[in-house]
């Protein structure tokens, strides 16, 4: 009795003396393990991102959406939004504070995007050419550790026109003492370089990550060919440096755009709004004469000039490009 043998699957049929054709496997990708595996890498992706995604939502996305809505209306807070359309933006292009507001704030950006930018790259290529110390980035970013609040006081009562230790000096040496807070021509000079004090040494240090970037070898072999410092600096520091130095410059004109608390501090827009900055007309509008509906269109304006901004600043500086290619 013979036996039979058992049944499977036919292979493919092959010439006489060669193995059979292997039958191709499934995909990596489509195999029951990876789905799963993959489903597994993207719930754990999502807790992560849940909680940043719920904070965006919460207090950026949706703010931003009612004050849209606010913008084209009229509410006091009192009563219940009367809608206007674009009422509040014709009466904005007619509005002399707003106007002030615009240049005093674009005064403030010059002078603290200038001095900071400059102070800061060369802290950085100082840094990076002499020290790497880890004590010397703690003390140049200490003061970007202290409240912006806490620095806008101490400078007031620094820069006070009576007893003020630097007009103290200033009289010592002869001089007369200056109302830096409290002069229409010192006061948005006095508050930006106050900030220029506190966000120089952060600044400078995501310069100084930047530089950590560029290749070594590039320095020695323009070294070799006799390049001096300048030179250096010139020809391989700054175009290598280019994406850096627009993330930077980006994020700083943000931050200046919205200078509120030095200026609250300090001076509360005067003297004769002379530093009456956008954030604080804003500010005045909605919080002091409850005009809720063209504080919204002048945020709404704001955001608009900064957005604006950042895509021309990008476009420029080609943040997407590194000549390290």
């Amino acid at each position: 009795m013979s036996s039979m043998a058992p049944s499977g699957p036919a292979l493919p049929e092959s010439p006489a003396g060669e193995a059979p054709a292997p039958v191709p496997a499934a995909p990596v990708h489509d195999r029951p393990g990876a789905r799963g595996r993959r489903r597994r890498e993207n719930t754990v992706a999502l807790a992560f991102i849940a909680p940043s995604l719920l904070g965006f939502v919460v207090f950026y996305f949706w703010p931003t959406l009612r004050g849209l809505y606010y913008s084209l209306t009229d509410f006091d807070f009192f009563s219940t939004p009367a809608f206007v359309g674009l009422g509040n933006y014709q009466r904005l292009a007619g509005d002399p504070t707003f106007w002030n507001a615009m240049v005093v704030t674009l005064e403030y950006v010059a002078i603290n995007i200038g001095v900071q930018t400059v102070l800061a790259l060369a802290i950085a290529v100082l840094m990076h050419r002499l020290t790497q110390s880890t004590f010397v980035r703690s003390v140049v970013v200490m003061p970007y550790l202290v409240a912006n609040v806490v620095v806008a006081l101490v400078f007031f009562w620094m820069l006070d026109a009576q007893i003020g230790i630097v007009n103290q000096a200033l009289t010592g040496l002869g001089l007369d003492p200056v109302a830096f807070f409290g002069d229409e021509t010192w006061a948005i000079p006095t508050i930006a370089l106050v900030n220029v004090w506190r966000h120089m040494g952060y600044t400078a240090l995501l310069i100084f990550a930047g530089l950590q970037m560029i290749p070594g070898h590039l320095y020695e072999a323009a070294r070799t060919d006799g390049a001096s410092e300048w030179r250096m600096f010139w020809s391989i520091t700054l175009p290598l440096l280019r994406p850096v130095l627009a993330v930077v410059l980006v994020i700083t004109m943000i931050g200046s755009f919205q200078v509120f608390d030095t200026v609250a501090v300090t001076t509360a827009g005067g003297p004769a709004d002379a530093s009456r900055v956008l954030q604080y007309y804003i500010f005045d509008l909605a919080f002091q004469r409850l005009d809720y509906g063209y504080a919204s269109a002048v945020s709404v304006v704001l955001l608009l000039i900064l957005m604006a901004v950042a895509v021309v600043q990008l476009r420029l500086t080609r943040a997407n490009e590194s000549d390290l290619g």
